[in-house]
């Protein structure tokens, strides 16, 4: 049985992703027979004519073993050691298994601040779009070894349906040691697999779970749902399958679940910034302001902010919250917290006359800002 409606079958453009513990076990490391599974699999598409993205886990899992650790560790530095001894080891195997098949690997390495900073994120586009017209196959990671906790993705699922709409990917595969999104928890009798879902609503009252069966790696079925709610909105169609599903869901088989395109794309820098980025702090709009930004596409300008919370510098991401306390909007901050204060519920004319022409700006330009857009 075939399930054509996904699009992912006739995708000339595909993201495959795979989690961290479809691909390592351990007491060994990186399991070097299901790398070169996967590989086969995607070579196959390669030679169907298929460009194919890959965003990988498995770096901090792969450096477990050779570091003697058992599980994965929980505090940033050890995270970071794991992940630059194992991204070596990572792409090495995928170097080796591609080769095989006559196809050469580019690794990428990503941050946020990367992708979300106007300057940076076409450089990360260029790179991967000229990989693919060269014939080779991105493999793409969060760099581990150098990201903080405030410019991390947080896990490869939401990276991965980012990078779909980085690339305009005609299609996005989840791979995971999950077969499939089920009503109820898959390890009790009577839950049943959701085969597709059409709109976000469709999910209301779905417990999802937690983290995946082996602990080795940090997303979840949460994160899955994420990543497809972001990349369905960009009218990207998303399947989550088994690993060991992948040929067949490559196919367009009736396997895993199915998540329908709901919208259209949007701009690429915008849609990193409602989603990669992690809040730096807040700025209290007044109920004007807030009207302006949400019905008027407004720059946000200080005469319409009542207060400032967080640590932040200029060019760095915040939310915009209205009188209720319900974020509306994010964007990128002309001024850097300390000099927020003074400017508060002034005008740009009046601001530009006591303090010089350098105050005369937008507290966020509406190029950057984003509306923040309800979620599964």
């Amino acid at each position: 049985m075939t399930r054509q409606s996904s699009g992912i079958a006739g995708a000339k453009r595909i993201v495959v992703k795979v989690g961290s513990s479809s691909l390592t076990t351990l007491d060994d490391g990186l399991d070097v027979a299901a790398v070169e599974s996967l590989v086969e699999v995607l070579a196959e598409r390669r030679e169907a004519g298929v460009e194919v993205v890959l965003v990988s886990s498995g770096a901090i899992a792969a450096g477990l073993a050779p570091l003697g650790l058992t599980t994965r560790p929980r505090d940033l530095a050890t995270q970071q050691a794991a992940a630059s001894v194992g991204q070596g080891r990572l792409i090495h195997r995928y170097t080796e298994a591609f080769a095989a098949h006559g196809l050469t690997v580019g690794q990428v390495l990503l941050t946020v601040d990367d992708v979300v900073r106007r300057a940076h994120y076409r450089n990360a586009q260029r790179t991967l779009y000229r990989l693919l017209e060269v014939g080779a196959v991105p493999v793409v990671n969060e760099n581990d070894t150098v990201a903080t906790d405030e410019i991390r993705f947080g896990d490869n699922d939401r990276l991965a349906a980012l990078v779909a709409h980085l690339v305009h990917a005609e299609a996005l595969l989840l791979l995971s040691d999950v077969d499939a999104l089920y009503d109820a928890d898959p390890r009790l009798p009577g839950s049943t697999r959701i085969a597709e879902v059409r709109e976000p609503s469709e999910l209301e009252g779905v417990k999802l779970g937690g983290v995946g069966s082996r602990g080795v790696g940090s997303g979840g079925m949460v994160t899955k749902v994420e990543a497809a709610r972001i990349a369905t909105e960009a009218g990207i169609p998303v399947v989550l399958a088994a690993t060991s599903d992948a040929a067949a869901a490559l196919a367009g088989a009736d396997v895993g679940t199915c998540f329908h395109a709901t919208g259209r794309r949007r701009a690429t820098r915008l849609l990193w910034l409602a989603h990669a980025t992690n809040a730096r702090g807040r700025l209290w709009l007044d109920a004007g302001a807030v009207t302006a930004v949400l019905t008027g596409r407004a720059s946000l300008l200080p005469a319409g902010v009542t207060g400032v919370e967080g640590e932040f510098e200029a060019g760095d991401p915040v939310d915009l919250v209205g009188p209720d306390g319900v974020v509306v909007a994010r964007g990128l901050v002309a001024y850097d917290a300390l000099e927020v204060p003074q400017l508060l519920g002034r005008s740009t004319l009046e601001l530009a006359d006591e303090l010089g022409e350098g105050y005369d700006r937008e507290l966020v330009h509406r190029d950057d800002l984003v509306l923040v857009e309800q979620r599964f």
